[in-house]
């Protein structure tokens, strides 16, 4: 019996602190919407699905609302990571909420359109948190495209130098983000894409398509229009990486370190 117990202690040593580990380890929270252009729903939908196996395990909490001022009744400090799947803050009370909990520590994760601003937008706070780019112009229809990768952040160290990205609509900034020196361009669409489009081209250009704000635990991607975006292994990756990179970088604490 004493050589079990020794055998049995011995080997949960070797397990290390892993064993200490709490679960779930973090809160996730993401915000969509069911009443906007319907490939921005389809992609909601297949995000959501991927985000919940991600939880499988109980690893993290992933709570989802399509009601923006739910999201902003709730004690959003629970939260490491908002992610705004097709959907952003619209009136000044949303606005307030969501600059007060990224100013206070909070993550954010942006697809596709939660990064949408034009000249009519008037958020300020919102447009530098972005890079400063306002929405110019984009392709049509949905199509592949191949992607450059910075290897020189944790995010992007795994993955290849470019890979071909499934369809979607690309989106062009002016100023381009690369030009503001907080905003750190981690994907680019690779200059032998133009022109880009049939209806809508993108004729040339400087196009970050990911990027994160120094100054924030944010990141932005650009992929998230129709049902093909979870479709390839090394976007895949890429989300995955983006979404443990926000949570680990929580000035609590990595949580994956517990």
């Amino acid at each position: 019996m004493y050589i079990k117990y020794l055998i049995i202690t011995l080997f949960l040593f070797l397990l290390g602190p892993g064993l200490n580990a709490q679960f779930p380890r973090f809160r996730a929270l993401a915000l969509y919407s069911e009443d906007v252009e319907p490939a921005h729903v389809e992609f909601a939908h297949d995000a959501i699905s991927f985000f919940q196996d991600l939880a499988i395990g109980d690893g993290f909490v992933f709570d989802i609302t399509s009601n923006m001022d739910e999201l902003m009744r709730k004690d959003l400090d629970d939260y490491s990571v908002i992610i705004m799947l097709n959907d952003y803050p619209r009136t000044d009370e949303q606005r307030k909420g969501f600059e007060d909990y990224m100013e206070n520590g909070g993550g954010w994760f942006g697809f596709h359109v939660a990064a949408y601003n034009d000249n009519t937008t008037g958020w300020p706070w919102f447009l530098q948190f972005i890079g400063g780019g306002v929405f110019w112009r984009n392709s049509w229809p949905p199509m592949p495209a191949k992607l450059v990768v910075n290897p020189m952040h944790v995010i992007t160290r795994a993955l290849p130098n470019t890979y071909m990205s499934p369809a979607n609509e690309w989106y062009q900034w002016k100023p381009s983000p690369r030009e503001n020196p907080d905003i750190e361009v981690l994907v680019s669409l690779a200059q032998n894409n133009y022109p880009l489009g049939l209806k809508d081209i993108l004729p040339g250009g400087d196009c970050p398509v990911v990027w994160t704000n120094k100054n924030y635990r944010m990141i932005y991607m650009n992929m998230g229009h129709g049902d093909r975006i979870f479709s390839d292994p090394t976007q895949n990756q890429l989300i995955i990486s983006g979404f443990r990179w926000v949570v680990a970088s929580d000035m609590k604490g990595n949580v994956f370190d517990k």
